[in-house]
């Protein structure tokens, strides 16, 4: 219930806005100033040491309670580590690292801060928040980077590169201020936004070689982190600018003050013997190398890993390298030493330990973990890296976590599958002669065309608001099975997510299902576009088309404590061992019967209520002769209808989603895809012209557009 009682505490956006005009003012005399707008949360601040201690605590905690006591939020101060647990945790919308020190964390609570800020919670790490827990891969990957190293305190120049961030919005360009200098292990720019760094030629004893980043953000899992290396000093604390940036931070990390935190494209560079965990290697000095270290001793087998160095985005590894041995490859992996391989590249033989060349490999697939070098080849010693660099694409900005579109991947041609798939349907004979009343505006294609169609596709979704599709999947090994790791990369290049659809192939039981479930969810939980629910502790999520044949679903308590699953039915009886129901029916949302009842009922025993709304519904090509009623679009008015019965209250219930009849259900006329506005005639084909007074080609994609209306409209009243 954590993240349902978050969701509703928290307030509007204008606050941020608020703050940045409060704070426009020159630096010297900012300060953070309270507002009406905000919403009441709280946050934890942790500050136990098990190493150098900090006498700027103190300040540090009644810096943070002053900010709280003025914007709305209660700050709970501890050194007690047992309140990592996920029930403690639970009450938390932010934690703060205030200066920590070593290992501070058990196995357990470990786990528990873990499972809290992948499922939506956040993380704010203060200056020695980087000198902790450096036994733990996943921690440093949630601070960015690691500390190594820290000259004398001095004044320096901090470079604010970005200034649309609520902790940075009130600074200039530059910043002038006397710290303590973090240098770290490794840069961590290819994996976090950067918003600030340090010009090393105002000060001594940098170590970073002119790229010294020192306050960062970034997206972990479903939460937040953000983490500065200022803060050293009891007087940082009472500056009213630092005092800003530390409110911005705390706000950013408990949802408050939404923020773009994706790494921004390029290329950071990394001492390959800044590696946190390993097997085989180790640092080998040569004095030609950067820093004059390199990670040596690599022979087949051997792998390095850098926790602070995401993969996601990554799309081409260069490094430095040597080899007076037998020269090799490298593997580049996403997570661990047999996680996804994102590509590979040669080693060749330099003729010496000292004498270096450069290797580069462009990288394909999806990664969503840390990076792991693997290393292969012939016997003994193989080469050295000196430094590599990961350029990266920006991460797509996520739609709506809370609108699902049906998604269909069961379409094939000649060209791609070999023959006709689905668009025969009625008899029909494509191209022009399809089973559909509506002709798309891609014409009959083939859903294992990735590059063509799927993303055009996942631009659509995109453009529509909503930001996950419920993937068709008609059992393992199928045609869609084996589609749906290309719809997964196409997916995660435009920040869509995707649930799934189990639909009822033959002699599906419920245990059948319980295995199709674990299947997937291992097969594909790994991928960066797999849909997890935040408000739900991270589950991932099933919808089971005609649940009602199948009257026991006991088995389905082997998976719900990890999936969320939902029965098609308003019939509150008829969901026994579910998480939740939806209704998917194109025609019933018109009139929405049962709609208030199974959301009430699903509100009062906190289980998920999805009703499905559609644009129209319309199969006369596609099943001759059929008698089942049918939805004119009426120019959109329709679809409105739909929506409006689900929104409001009174008649939907409340929902917690809303999943739409259908992204590109082409045989039952109900898609929102766009449809040609000049189809082949003689077909008697429809169009969408008239739809929300648009004709012509603008008319194509008026239901996608109405879609982001929609997905606004529900994202506002659920705020």
């Amino acid at each position: 219930m954590r993240n349902l009682r978050k969701r509703l505490r928290r307030g509007p956006a204008a606050l941020v806005l608020a703050l940045a005009a409060t704070l426009i003012a020159p630096v010297s005399s900012a300060a953070p100033v309270p507002s009406a707008a905000a919403a009441p949360f709280e946050v934890l601040v942790f500050s136990e040491t098990a190493g150098f201690r900090h006498d700027a605590i103190p300040a540090g905690i009644e810096a943070l309670r002053t900010l709280g006591g003025q914007n709305e939020f209660t700050v709970t101060a501890t050194e007690d580590s047992s309140v990592f647990s996920e029930q403690s945790l639970s009450g938390y919308e932010a934690v703060v690292f205030l200066n920590t020190t070593g290992d501070v964390l058990t196995d357990a609570q470990q786990g528990a801060l873990q499972s809290y800020v992948d499922s939506g919670g956040g993380y704010v790490g203060v200056h020695a928040a980087a000198d902790t827990e450096y036994d733990w891969p996943y921690y440093g990957q949630l601070v960015g980077a690691w500390f190594k190293s820290h000259p004398a305190i001095q004044q320096a120049t901090v470079v604010n590169e970005d200034r649309g961030h609520p902790a940075t919005a009130h600074l200039g360009a530059t910043w002038s201020r006397t710290d303590e200098w973090y240098n770290y292990r490794a840069d961590p720019r290819a994996g976090v936004r950067v918003l600030q760094s340090l010009d090393e030629s105002t000060y001594s004893g940098g170590e970073m070689a002119g790229d010294h980043p020192i306050t960062w953000c970034h997206a972990q899992g479903q939460g937040r982190s953000f983490y500065t290396g200022l803060g050293h000093t009891a007087e940082s604390y009472a500056d009213p600018a630092f005092r800003a940036l530390l409110l911005g931070a705390v706000r950013y990390a408990a949802g408050q003050a939404p923020a773009d935190c994706s790494p921004k494209p390029g290329a950071a560079t990394v001492e390959a013997e800044s590696f946190t965990s390993g097997s085989g290697v180790q640092s080998a000095a040569h004095a030609p190398a950067s820093g004059g270290q390199t990670l040596g001793y690599i022979d087949n087998g051997d792998w390095a890993a850098y926790a602070s160095v995401s993969t996601e985005g990554a799309r081409r590894f260069t490094a430095k390298v040597s080899s007076a041995g037998a020269g090799g490859t490298v593997e580049i992996r996403s997570g661990t030493a047999d996680g996804t391989l994102l590509g590979s590249v040669q080693v060749p033989v330099t003729g010496g330990w000292e004498t270096f060349t450069t290797v580069t490999a462009e990288l394909s697939g999806s990664g969503s973990g840390p990076l792991v070098l693997r290393f292969t080849g012939g016997s003994g010693a193989l080469f050295d890296l000196d430094t590599f660099s990961l350029t990266t694409e920006p991460t797509a900005e996520a739609g709506s976590a809370n609108v699902h579109l049906f998604y269909y991947p069961w379409y094939g041609s000649p060209a791609v599958h070999g023959s006709w798939r689905h668009w025969p349907q009625g008899g029909h004979t494509p191209p022009e002669d399809i089973g559909a009343d509506f002709y798309p505006a891609l014409g009959p294609y083939d859903s294992g065309d990735m590059a063509a169609v799927v993303a055009q596709h996942m631009r659509w979704v995109k453009q529509s608001g909503a930001g996950v599709i419920v993937y068709s999947w008609w059992g393992r090994g199928g045609y869609e099975d084996q589609l749906a790791k290309g719809v997964l990369d196409a997916a995660a290049k435009e920040g869509i997510k995707v649930a799934w659809h189990l639909e009822p192939y033959g002699e599906r039981t419920a245990e059948s299902t319980v295995d199709d479930i674990e299947y997937i969810n291992a097969a594909y939980g790994g991928h960066p576009a797999f849909y997890r629910s935040a408000e739900h502790g991270g589950k991932s999520a099933f919808y089971v088309f005609e649940s009602l044949r199948i009257t026991d679903w006991s088995a389905l308590d082997e998976v719900t404590d990890t999936s969320i699953v939902l029965a098609q039915t308003t019939d509150t009886t008829k969901i026994a061992h579910f998480s939740g129901l939806y209704t998917y029916d194109g025609i019933a949302g018109a009139t929405a019967p049962g709609w208030k009842q199974a959301g009430d009922y699903a509100r009062a025993n906190g289980l998920v209520w999805a009703p499905s709304v559609a644009p129209g519904y319309l199969d006369d090509r596609a099943v001759p002769g059929n008698t089942t009623p049918t939805v004119d679009r009426a120019d959109g008015a329709a679809y409105d209808k739909q929506w409006n019965n689900a929104l409001d209250p009174a008649i939907g219930g409340s929902p917690s989603w809303v999943s739409v009849t259908s992204f590109n259900e082409w045989h039952e006329g109900s898609s929102i895809e766009p449809a040609d506005s000049s189809p082949p005639g003689g077909h008697g084909y429809l169009t969408f012209d008239g739809a929300y007074g648009k004709t012509g080609e603008a008319a194509e994609t008026a239901y996608l557009d109405r879609t982001a209306y929609w997905v606004g409209r529900f994202e506002e009243a659920r705020r």
